[in-house]
């Protein structure tokens, strides 16, 4: 009887699963404790080579833009890009982390910076408020994500016809890149173009920000 009561439990387990898919965990690559998050991704070192002002000068924001700041981590960048755009503009900080969410938020009091809006996004939508994007901007963020096509498909739709979407990503032919071994964490130019071009987006301009580590694109709608 033991036995039997262990192979319907097996059984329903088996059956749960092929129904509701693989748990959410998965659907992120390299997932930390947010603590851990936080300590690694505030090391001054980092902030420092994340040249933030340099970036900024590409994407050429301006008072009144709306930007999403997707995998805002602890808001290196929503919170400059929140005062670009200001007053009239703001930034949604896009993140899956509800402790990096709350990290960002008291940066932003703390800095009297008013134009943040947090928005905790699903594993395959950024689940923004509005269709008002003018840029979505990836920073070392995009290989986390499993699905990243329809990850994009998603993102395209709240973006305005004349929106783009600013990608850093790491270069995966760097001898010294971070996830040398973990290959599904590493994307090459063309895979992007080919998600980027189902969601409606195309290759605008390049930029050498980084020099050989990242590679630094924008794509834009024809």
């Amino acid at each position: 009887m033991m036995c039997q009561n262990h192979s319907v439990r097996a059984l329903f387990l088996i059956t749960l699963l092929a129904l509701v898919g693989p748990i959410d965990a998965s659907a992120q690559l390299g997932s930390r404790e947010t603590k851990e998050w936080i300590q690694n991704l505030d090391r001054p070192e980092r902030i420092a080579g994340l040249k933030i002002d340099e970036v900024l000068a590409v994407l050429k924001l301006k008072p009144g833009d709306n930007v999403a700041d997707i995998g805002s981590g602890t808001g290196a960048f929503s919170l400059p890009f929140a005062k670009a755009v200001a007053p009239s503009g703001k930034v949604y900080a896009v993140d899956i982390d509800p402790g990096l969410l709350d990290y960002i938020a008291q940066k932003a009091k703390k800095e009297n910076v008013a134009n943040i809006q947090t928005v905790k996004g699903e594993f395959s939508d950024p689940k923004l408020p509005n269709h008002d994007v003018d840029l979505a901007f990836f920073h070392d963020v995009l290989h986390h994500i499993q699905n990243r096509q329809a990850y994009l498909k998603a993102l395209g739709t709240y973006i305005k016809p004349t929106g783009r979407i600013a990608l850093i990503e790491m270069n995966r032919d760097d001898p010294k890149t971070p996830h040398r071994n973990s290959p599904e964490m590493l994307l090459s130019k063309d895979e992007v173009k080919n998600w980027m071009a189902a969601a409606g987006f195309y290759p605008g301009e390049e930029y050498d920000v980084y020099g050989n580590p990242k590679w630094f694109i924008i794509y834009v709608r024809r």
